[in-house]
């Protein structure tokens, strides 16, 4: 019996064996093996290895065998496709993109399909059209036509266009390999944890630290005498959707906390998001469990704690931000809103925001009426009047300013929607925005965010679509809350530190999932998911770009609050957001990138005035100093001379005129003003600072004209400037480039402050070579 285990463990261990062995070769020999991973990593610019051994044009490793090579070569006839350093899947030439302005004469170009983009270059103008897979919001295979197999991609940065390919068999193999890419099924295999941005970029720790929960509420002198850190949190099991910090009233009981918890959907209990500086404060929760007749003893004491924390009135507003039918027909489901006879000293009101269905049926109709293919003036207006879109966006700033004026008056508001983090995170945001400057600018809408949509909960992965999900949980409500703070940036443009380019960024960005800020649907799921670790952060790498957000209209501390004019005619159409890829319709130079241009061309200057006037400066004190000692010197040794010859003047003025005259005239090196240890080589400064080469360098290291935007079409990489690509100026030759162009940041000699500026890679190279 003995044996017969010991054959039969033996036989085990030599199978096992074997296919440790088969399973090596299989990975040296299979192409999607770590072997030909490796062939994808190596760049052009790889030495040339001793042998001279080369597969497909590109040298191969030395730790790679003659056979491996020879039956890679047998095995793949075609050598792998590559565009800008991206491996193609898929590439079709012959593309025509129709574009609806143009449809008699569509652009032809090739089409790359790799695992990230989508991308269309057009041969003739060298311009190029990148198509992130996670912008895609939905993909349509048309009928086929004459031309070929049309493809019609919409996607969530508003995008819309059609790819006609010339072979049906090629736009099936495109088309299902993008319904394959575009929504991932698990959240793990989203963009963000493959993303690496370039070497000398940023680091992946950058932005993970710039918010922390406890130092903005310190910032509103928060815990105090009212309001206290709840600890019972800690874990998540107060409620999972909630931070771990939440500030309560310092009355609130730990029954009171845990009983209002399971009173309230999803366990979101009314807790401080802001305090302002009157002592009135904005609280947020989800709606009551009271069904038609059920109340919470302990609820109602949770509210009367919070209304007690302001001793300026002796009332609070309960604001929910649901139309009142709503809230009615969440009764029926045991759902519905607060009982009046049951909450004292409140003052309850309905606000009319309709749900996430209304919200994404009315966002349709908007792109329904920007895609007409012949708009007419009144076919617009009439299709963005039946959507309802300016009217929802005037309804979410009328109770975002119902909620402001509120708490500017010194009354505390508790606000709530349904599950209290779609229109709650709207209106309670867009308000402090109203109240409080801080949050007006870069640093502070960042901390709003974070506060208010990541910490207090909002669910991105499905209302952005970020992964396959029921459409009926896809729903614009960040793109609302975007929307609205520009509109208040259209009516008061110098309160706001940051420009329209900021909010656009923001967009793609929550919807690209290239970083790891905006991923999960709250704070436990982002440290489940480890996003600090895994994952770059958004706000890492917009530091890194913070000259192209600034608004150069901004003036700081101008108004404490300001207020939204609701007036029908005050409230636009987004053109720069729905539609922002549609030629024709556009201003050729935008304002906001000329007049920032032209502060940041008077910021150059005016720091290179400051640099030369301290070398003037400079210069004319060791010139005074030289003088003065110079000066010293001489009249010293003329009152020797004077002194040994007083006995021999004559009291004659003509004659002793011209007598110094003459002396004067035939005098050299031996004369007093020559004489001693005084010289002009003493005027001068030391070597460094004198070098007229440094010298020369520090003058022109600043480009005092800049090249005007007008008359620049295409960069000097020949990639075409459209309505949505931005041209910067180098700071050193004053020559635009695209922003793939001019992608360094540098401190130029001739510049006082010694602040990193954006130059050309040209110039990079230029500067690199002359430092030391």
């Amino acid at each position: 019996m003995d044996d017969i285990k010991l054959a039969k463990a033996q036989t085990k261990m030599d199978f096992t064996r074997f296919m440790n062995k088969f399973n090596e070769i299989e990975r040296q020999l299979s192409p999607t093996s770590a072997l030909r991973l490796s062939f994808d990593n190596i760049s052009p610019e790889t030495e040339e290895p001793p042998d001279g051994k080369r597969l497909w044009g590109m040298p191969v490793p030395p730790f790679v065998s003659d056979k491996v090579v020879s039956w890679i070569e047998e095995e793949f006839n075609e050598a792998p496709v590559y565009y800008n350093g991206n491996s193609v899947l898929k590439k079709v030439e012959n593309v025509r993109m129709i574009d609806r302005y143009n449809t008699k004469n569509p652009t032809v170009g090739t089409l790359y399909l790799t695992a990230t983009h989508l991308i269309f270059v057009e041969p003739d103008s060298n311009k190029e059209t990148w198509i992130l897979h996670m912008h895609i919001a939905s993909i349509e295979k048309l009928p086929l036509s004459t031309t070929g197999s049309p493809l019609l991609i919409r996607c969530k940065t508003f995008l819309s266009v059609t790819f006609v390919i010339p072979k049906d068999s090629e736009c099936h193999d495109v088309y299902t390999s993008l319904m394959k890419l575009f929504q991932p099924v698990s959240i793990n295999k989203l963009y963000c944890f493959n993303y690496q941005p370039a070497k000398d970029d940023f680091p992946k720790n950058a932005g993970w630290d710039f918010f922390k929960l406890e130092s903005e509420f310190r910032h509103m002198l928060v815990p105090n005498d009212n309001w206290t850190l709840c600890s019972m949190n800690e874990k998540y099991e107060l409620c999972d959707t909630y931070p771990r910090q939440i500030y309560v009233p310092k009355e609130a009981t730990t029954l009171m906390l845990i009983s209002s918890s399971r009173f309230r959907s999803k366990g979101r209990l009314p807790a401080l998001t802001y305090l302002h500086n009157n002592k009135a404060s904005i609280c947020r929760c989800s709606q009551p469990l009271s069904g038609f007749s059920a109340r919470c003893l302990e609820d109602e004491q949770m509210l009367e704690a919070i209304r007690k924390t302001n001793p300026n009135t002796d009332y609070m507003y309960v604001v929910d931000t649901r139309p009142r039918i709503n809230a009615m027909a969440n009764r029926a489901a045991g759902k519905g809103y607060e009982n009046e006879a049951f909450y004292e000293n409140i003052k309850f009101h309905f606000l009319g925001i309709e749900n996430i269905h209304v919200q994404r049926a009315s966002l349709q109709k908007v792109l329904e009426a920007c895609e007409q293919k012949s708009p007419t003036m009144s076919a617009f207006l009439n299709a963005l009047e039946s959507s309802g879109w300016l009217k929802h966006i005037r309804s979410i700033l009328d109770t975002s300013s119902f909620i402001a004026n509120a708490v500017d008056k010194g009354v505390s508001v508790v606000v709530h929607c349904s599950d209290g983090w779609d229109r709650t995170a709207q209106v309670c945001s867009l308000s402090q925005l109203m109240l409080n400057p801080y949050y007006r600018t870069i640093k502070g809408f960042q901390a709003l965010i974070e506060k208010d949509w990541l910490a207090f909960g909002h669910k991105f992965s499905e209302r952005c679509g970020h992964i396959q999900t029921e459409q009926r949980e896809v729903s614009p409500i960040f793109t609302q809350f975007l929307d609205c703070t520009w509109q208040l940036m259209t009516q008061r443009s110098e309160s706001f530190e940051f420009n329209e380019r900021f909010l656009l960024i923001l967009h793609d960005h929550v919807h690209s999932c290239q970083f790891g800020t905006f991923v999960g649907n709250c704070e436990k799921d982002r440290l489940d998911l480890k996003l600090a670790e895994r994952t770059f952060s958004l706000w890492g790498y917009m530091s890194n770009h913070l000259n192209e957000y600034i608004n150069p209209l901004y003036k700081p501390n101008v108004d404490e609050s300001i207020k939204a004019n609701l007036a029908p005619q005050c409230i636009k159409f987004w053109r720069g957001m729905y539609s922002r890829f549609e030629s024709g319709i556009h201003p050729r130079e935008p304002l906001g990138d000329l007049l920032l241009d032209s502060k940041e061309h008077c910021n150059s200057l005016e720091d290179h005035v400051q640099h030369l006037t301290k070398r003037i400066a400079s210069f004319k004190n060791y010139i005074s100093k030289s003088a003065k000692k110079l000066q010293d010197a001489t009249s010293t040794n003329s009152s020797k001379l004077s002194k040994e010859s007083s006995a021999q003047e004559i009291n004659d003025n003509k004659y002793n005129y011209d007598k110094k005259l003459s002396e004067l005239s035939a005098a050299d090196d031996d004369h007093p003003l020559k004489a001693g240890n005084m010289s002009f080589a003493s005027l001068s400064l030391n070597a460094e600072q004198t070098n007229p080469q440094a010298l020369t360098e520090e003058i022109n290291s600043v480009a005092v004209d800049w090249k005007p935007m007008r008359n620049v079409t295409n960069c000097s990489c020949s990639t075409p400037f459209d309505q949505f690509s931005k041209k910067t100026h180098c700071w050193r030759c004053g020559d635009i480039f695209c922003e793939r162009c001019i992608d360094k940041n540098v401190a130029l000699p001739g510049h006082d402050s010694g602040k990193a500026v954006p130059v050309c890679r040209g110039c990079f190279r230029q500067m690199q070579k002359q430092s030391p």
